[in-house]
């Protein structure tokens, strides 16, 4: 076990920053193909994925979307979908009735404000039904290779606290911090790279540090220094 920590209990952001792109490249060589694991083939699509991903994995997501959207194909198909047929089309994804309420508001404000396309604002996503800065950023980032932000689920969150890129709970404040630290050509990519290394070591009860790659840089990591 490490005797001290590994970086002083003061680190100035420029310190962070640097020890930030560290992290980054080598993230970057252990998982090349990092990508958003929803599966979509346009905007609206992976606006509903995202949607239904709350609280569910992204397998079950994907297991349930392409029989959706071959369904659903439009917005205005969901804005005009009797709620109780939705909400058995996404039961399997948990909370259906809350998510096929918002899908449905969420897509009528599509056709009635935005000729029922998805729009490449984060204002304009975020006025959406159901749509925060979370499901907003995976949208704009990797549907419209837009960053405007850094998206933050539970694997960023706790994975950037061991990192002690940030001291917070609350996903705003923690994006703010990461928005600071991450350069903003990897922001889409950083919370993929997270995500990644969240499943595959850092996970969240019994995290492998003794096989991290990123250990010598986490100030949490329990391996040997």
């Amino acid at each position: 076990m490490m005797n001290g920590p590994r970086f002083p209990v003061e680190e100035n952001v420029k310190g962070r920053q640097a020890r930030t792109r560290k992290i980054i490249a080598r993230l970057k060589a252990l998982f090349p193909d990092a990508n958003c694991s929803l599966v979509y083939s346009n905007p609206l699509e992976l606006l509903i994925a995202t949607i239904l991903s709350a609280q569910c994995t992204d397998e079950r997501v994907n297991r349930v979307t392409p029989g959706l959207f071959r369904r659903y194909p439009a917005a205005a198909d969901y804005a005009e979908a009797p709620i109780e047929e939705l909400e058995q089309a996404i039961r399997s994804t948990g909370f259906f009735r809350n998510k096929a309420k918002a899908i449905r508001a969420c897509c009528r404000t599509l056709v009635e404000r935005h000729g029922g396309e998805v729009p490449a604002s984060m204002e304009a996503l975020t006025a959406l039904e159901g749509v925060g800065r979370k499901t907003a950023n995976v949208v704009l980032g990797n549907a419209f290779d837009t960053a405007e932000g850094v998206v933050v689920d539970t694997h960023v969150r706790r994975i950037s606290n061991r990192l002690e890129l940030t001291g917070h709970q609350d996903p705003v404040k923690i994006e703010e911090d990461l928005m600071v630290l991450v350069p903003r050509a990897d922001w889409t990519v950083f919370s993929h790279l997270l995500i990644r290394h969240g499943r595959a070591t850092c996970t969240a009860r019994s995290p492998a540090c003794e096989a991290c790659e990123i250990g010598v840089l986490c100030p949490s990591c329990k391996s040997e220094a």
